[in-house]
């Protein structure tokens, strides 16, 4: 008989059994109870730098758009530290392909003096991120332990016709379309993101030490044998 302590340990559910998200496609996040989620990249504005009059304006539309909602949001503003790996990169291309002594060494002086900067620093970039749900009614009329059983059975809910999704995607566009519009009155500009960025995003989420070392596959360059 083989030792107890010897027995490997079995191992345990999957992480993304206590999750929210059953599928993430067509530019939205499908939770398990059938509801969507667009999500946007929101821009950012200095209001301490505008004028006592624009800093009213703001104001007065920010209340505007508050009143003016008929259904949660969620805003969200995330801290990362900055990732300077792209532009050290272009850095080091541009030393390559330099043929002047003097402006490889500004380069490389450059170069050591910016990841210096970050590194020393700790400097922190912050995203803004605005959640817009879409809960379809008929949803809303399911008991208990139909809710229930969809939260642990993430596929079954995943498993919507073509009708469902087109439905929640064409309702999801037009509340995105007016929350842009309003979030526009304020100065602020909105873009959706696409079904790679929002896989980044969450993956960021919930691995952020392991965001920068283990980089995602772009979706396009997944073939269907991979997934077989």
């Amino acid at each position: 008989m083989q030792s107890k302590k010897l027995a490997k340990p079995k191992p345990g559910p999957a992480t993304q059994r206590y999750l929210d998200i059953a599928e993430i496609r067509d530019d939205m996040v499908i939770l398990k109870d059938g509801t969507v989620r667009a999500v946007l990249l929101i821009s950012s504005i200095n209001f301490a730098l505008k004028s006592g009059e624009e800093q009213e304006a703001i104001i007065q539309a920010y209340m505007t758009f508050l009143n003016a909602l008929e259904y949660p949001i969620q805003i969200v503003i995330q801290s990362r530290k900055m990732n300077i790996d792209a532009y050290i990169a272009q850095l080091n291309e541009q030393q390559k392909k330099s043929t002047n002594d003097l402006l490889k060494a500004q380069i490389a002086d450059y170069r050591t003096f910016v990841t210096e900067l970050v590194t020393l620093g700790e400097i922190m970039q912050k995203r803004f991120y605005l959640v817009v749900p879409y809960d379809p009614v008929s949803n809303k009329r399911k008991n208990f332990f139909t809710r229930l059983g969809e939260a642990m059975s993430p596929v079954a809910a995943a498993k919507l016709n073509q009708k469902q999704l087109a439905d929640r995607r064409d309702q999801l566009a037009r509340r995105v379309d007016i929350i842009s519009g309003q979030l526009g009155s304020m100065s602020l500009s909105a873009v959706r993101l696409d079904t790679q960025s929002l896989i980044e995003v969450y993956y960021t989420a919930y691995n952020p030490d392991l965001f920068d070392s283990e980089k995602l596959n772009d979706l396009a360059k997944i073939r269907t044998d991979d997934l077989a």
